[in-house]
Parts: C-alpha cells; sequence; structure tokens
C-alpha cells in the first residue's frame, strides 16, 4: 500500500528507518488497518498511552508494514473504546487484550476479552499504566482471594485429557502456562497463558531520562539486548533529530550480529540435545561460550549490555581487536559447517526435526509469523534487506528461508543466519569508517515522538517513545516479536505427541521476558 493512499495526513518522522506517523479518527483508523491488510501488510505492535494529565484523553497506535515502511497511526480512544482489529490481524487479539490490563481501554467489537497480563496481582479496577496509578504499585488481591480461574477453551469429547503445565517450570526458566489437551500422545489443542512476571518496565521508564532508559532498555530480554538497546537508542535519536556517527552505527550492526550468532549456536545445541545428541549440545556450547569470552574481552560484556547508547556506543574496537574478531571469525565458520554436516546426516536427528512442528506458508503468512520462525515458513521479511539501515544498505544482506516450517527448516535457518552474520561481521570490520563513537544527545522537542525499528536475532523488535522537552520519558512501549509468534507455537504442536513439544518450543525459542513487562 502506498502513503498516498491514506484518507489522511502523513508525516515523515527524521528516523534512521522509513517511519511515518499519522493521527484520524476512529472510522478512518480502522479503514487504514482494512486497507493495509488487503495490501498485504501486517501489524507490527499495537499500544495505548494515556495524556489525561496534559488535558487530552486516552489514545491507541497501530504500527503497520506499507510498501515504503512503517506507519504508526494513532486514534484517539473516546470514551476509552476504539474499533477491534484482531479479525484483521490475529496477532492484535493479545495486544488489544494487554491495551485494556494495562490502560482500561476496550477493541469494540472483539470476540477475545478475557484479561492477558493482570491475573491477580492487581485489583481489578486498577490499571498500572495510567497517570495516576502510583508508582510503588498497589497491593494486589488478598491471600484468601478466589483462584485467577482463567477461562481455558474446554476441549471435550471421548478420550480427552488435559496436561497442564507450569507457570513454574523445572530449571532456569520464566513462568509460563500450557494447557494441553490430547488424546492418548497426541495434541489436540494447546493453549498458553503467559505474563506471571509483572515486571514494570513500561512504568519505570516514565520516571527516567531519555539517556537513563537506555540501560533499563538493553535488560528488557537478556537474549536480545542489542535489538532492544539499539531500537531504543534509534527511537530517542528520532524524537531528538539527529543521527550518531557513522563508525558507531557500523559498531551497532557488529554488535547485533555478534548477538545473533550468539543466540544461535545456543539454540542448535539445545535442539540437537532436545532431539537425543548431547554430542551437539557439547560442542555448540563449547563454541558459544568462547564467543561470549571474546565479547567480553573486546566490548566489556558477555551479552554486550551497555554498549549502545542514544548519540552512538560507548566502547571501540582498535586494530588489534578487529584482527582478533577476523580470526574468530574464521575459526567458529569452520566449525560451524562441520557441525552442520553431522546434523544434516545424523539419521536420528533428522527424523525428529522433519515434519515435526510444522507451520505452512499459508497459516504463518496469514497469522503474521515474524523473524526466523516466518523466514523458515516462506514469510521473506527481514528488516536488513527490505529496508536496511545504515551499514547494511553496504552490505547486500542474504535472507535466509525455507518453505517446509518445520523444526528441521527452522534449524536450517539458523545455520544459513550464522554464516550469513559471520560474513557480515567480516566486512564490518574490514569497512569500519573512522571517526567519533559517540555524539551529545541534543534537547528534544515539545512532544516528540520517536520509532525504533530493528531485526533482531528472533525477529523485529520495536520501541516507541514519547519525550517531552524538560519531563524526560512520558511513555515507552517496548514490542517483541513473540507477540506475533507465540500463537503459532499453538498451531505447529497440533497433531504432533506431547514428547516433541519441548522441541518444537526450542524451534521457535521464544521470549517470556520480552512479552512481560
Amino acid at each position: 500500500m502506498r502513503l498516498e493512499d491514506f484518507p489522511f495526513d502523513v508525516t515523515e518522522l527524521p528516523c534512521a528507518m522509513p517511519v511515518w506517523y499519522a493521527r484520524t479518527d476512529a472510522p478512518r483508523w480502522r479503514r487504514a488497518c482494512e486497507q493495509v491488510h488487503e495490501k498485504g501488510g501486517r501489524l507490527v505492535a499495537l499500544w495505548a498511552v494515556d495524556r489525561r494529565d496534559a488535558g487530552q484523553a486516552f489514545a491507541v497506535y497501530a504500527a503497520l508494514t506499507v510498501r515504503s515502511g512503517l506507519i504508526v497511526i494513532e486514534v484517539p480512544a473516546a470514551a476509552e473504546h476504539y474499533p477491534d482489529i484482531s479479525d484483521l490481524f490475529p496477532a492484535a487479539n493479545r495486544m488489544q487484550r494487554a491495551a485494556y490490563d494495562l490502560l482500561g481501554v476496550h477493541a469494540d467489537g472483539a470476540d477475545d476479552q478475557r484479561k492477558w497480563l493482570r491475573h491477580v496481582a492487581w485489583p481489578e479496577d486498577a490499571f498500572p499504566l495510567r497517570k495516576d496509578f502510583p508508582p510503588a504499585g498497589l497491593p494486589g488481591q488478598a491471600d484468601d482471594a478466589p483462584a485467577d480461574n482463567y477461562p481455558f477453551v474446554k476441549v471435550e469429547g471421548e478420550g480427552v485429557h488435559e496436561i497442564p503445565v507450569g507457570p513454574v517450570h523445572a530449571g532456569t526458566i520464566e513462568p509460563g502456562h500450557f494447557r494441553f489437551s490430547i488424546v492418548g500422545e497426541g495434541i489436540l489443542r494447546l493453549e498458553e497463558r503467559l505474563g506471571y512476571k509483572h515486571k514494570g518496565i513500561e512504568k519505570r521508564f516514565e520516571s527516567m531520562t531519555l539517556m537513563e532508559g537506555a540501560r533499563l532498555a538493553g535488560r528488557i530480554s537478556g537474549d536480545s539486548t542489542v535489538a532492544y538497546a539499539w531500537a531504543y537508542a534509534m527511537a530517542v535519536e528520532c524524537a531528538a533529530a539527529m543521527t550518531p556517527p557513522a563508525r558507531a552505527l557500523c559498531l551497532r550492526a557488529l554488535l547485533l550480529e555478534r548477538e545473533r550468532i550468539g543466540q544461535h549456536l545456543w539454540d542448535l545445541g539445545f535442539l540437537g540435545n532436545d532431539a537425543g545428541l548431547a554430542f551437539g549440545l557439547a560442542q555448540f556450547s563449547r563454541l558459544r561460550e568462547e564467543w561470549l569470552r571474546v565479547s567480553h574481552t573486546i566490548f566489556g560484556h558477555r551479552y554486550l549490555m551497555d554498549t549502545i547508547v542514544p548519540g552512538g556506543v560507548t566502547r571501540d574496537v582498535d586494530s588489534h581487536a578487529c584482527d582478533s574478531i577476523a580470526r574468530e571469525i574464521e575459526a567458529v565458520g569452520a566449525a560451524v559447517a562441520v557441525l552442520r554436516t553431522i546434523y544434516d546426516e545424523h539419521a536420528g536427528l533428522q527424523d525428529r526435526f522433519i515434519g515435526c512442528g510444522r507451520v505452512r506458508p499459508e497459516l504463518a503468512e496469514r497469522m503474521g509469523l515474524t523473524g526466523l520462525a516466518g523466514r523458515a515458513s516462506a514469510v521473506a521479511w527481514d528488516l536488513r534487506v527490505q529496508f536496511p539501515p545504515v551499514p547494511y544498505e553496504q552490505f547486500d544482506v542474504s535472507m535466509a528461508t525455507h518453505r517446509n516450517g518445520d523444526v528441521a527448516a527452522r534449524v536450517a535457518v539458523r545455520f544459513d543466519e550464522i554464516a550469513e552474520s559471520l560474513r557480515l561481521i567480516g566486512l564490518i570490520v574490514a569497512h569500519l569508517p573512522a571517526g567519533d563513537i559517540l555524539v551529545p544527545l541534543p534537547d528534544v522537542r515539545e512532544r516528540s515522538i520517536g520509532i525504533g525499528w530493528v531485526e533482531g536475532w528472533r525477529g523485529e523488535v520495536l520501541i516507541a517513545l514519547e519525550a517531552a522537552a524538560g519531563q524526560g520519558l512520558r511513555r515507552v512501549h517496548a514490542h517483541d516479536p513473540s507477540w506475533q509468534n507465540w500463537p503459532l507455537l499453538e498451531r505447529a504442536v497440533l497433531g504432533n505427541i506431547v514428547a516433541d513439544f519441548p522441541l518444537i518450543n526450542k524451534s521457535f525459542n521464544l521470549s517470556y521476558s520480552g512479552h512481560d513487562l
């Protein structure tokens, strides 16, 4: 869809990515969403804001992909209501429910009005992201209050049983509840319940300056700290209408690709282990540990935290570091190539991988599957290719895709992306421009909007913020691609057996933390 097709004025934001903003009324907001859907666009994120302290009302935003980039459309939530769009974009369902739990705004006409994030962590008539909600929070319901009683969908019939898993899991893992309906070992239905942590991240942002927020952004989801930190820095720089130095942007890309490789190494090891090949876990764990140690030596942190800030980066690389990285990528590339041959030729692994947890391309397209999981189901979308930010436009990024949409395809995409990221790191190091790595951040304009949009290893991460001169951050919304992908995990397990769930789940490796702010 073209920007000139919208029935309202559209303004380009001074962002590093192609982003436009518009404000309209409810009927035209709904119609714009319909037009984007008809033209094959996607919903990236939906969130709400409270502007009553500024003499206004609530508002709801939808961030949508169009041919030219991303358009962010705002609609006033008159009387705390706005039009439902979950019939157009299924991924909007949980986002709309979360918007109600956090701000009390209703999506009119939505079929699913169940609470999503609240559980019993705060009173039912309280909404944590409203401006009059105290930052210290309110007490939850009393210990003797009735149980949450979330209305899971019941599957009935002869021989149907339910298996509840979680929210507390074995080992070190964040909480999530999975309700399986099964006959024998076959899975008839899976329904998830997430949002148990209530970390208060979005509320915490409201008391921070633009620079202070960078540290928190990098801790939203620890396995994606670079993606979130870059998206946040990009949003702040958009709000301040400034551009970081070229060397800093190249270093950000270097960090992003290091994060992608580190996580893919981790996942490939555990995917081998979940299919019975402990050798795979041992070898990939060794490679990942060596990778993290180099990150710590060069950038001061194993997971690269606090390296990206608004205005640039805090750590530079010298010639010795570049030489070390060049040797590292050659060694890792050779080792991963050998391991890929072993994975591809191991009959036991392939028997478990092929056909397991399949998401067909047509379902992936309709439901909005994104990131590496989407690319494994023929959804050819990667921001580094479609809308490459500096410096990616120099390097002709090769997108890894597959059509089978099963565990084997998601494994193949990971292998392909490791090889491509190693290539990109080599090019970045070889073409690092000279110059500064950090410049001062100018003052923001009154009520500035900023958008950051970055292709993390799991998929596209979006940060949307509102800032005001002298007031710091008024609102920060952080969106993880897992919002789109968790519902597809429910579909991927259908027709598989219960014992395959850990393998299918790991092949997606979705974020609990990025989903529960």
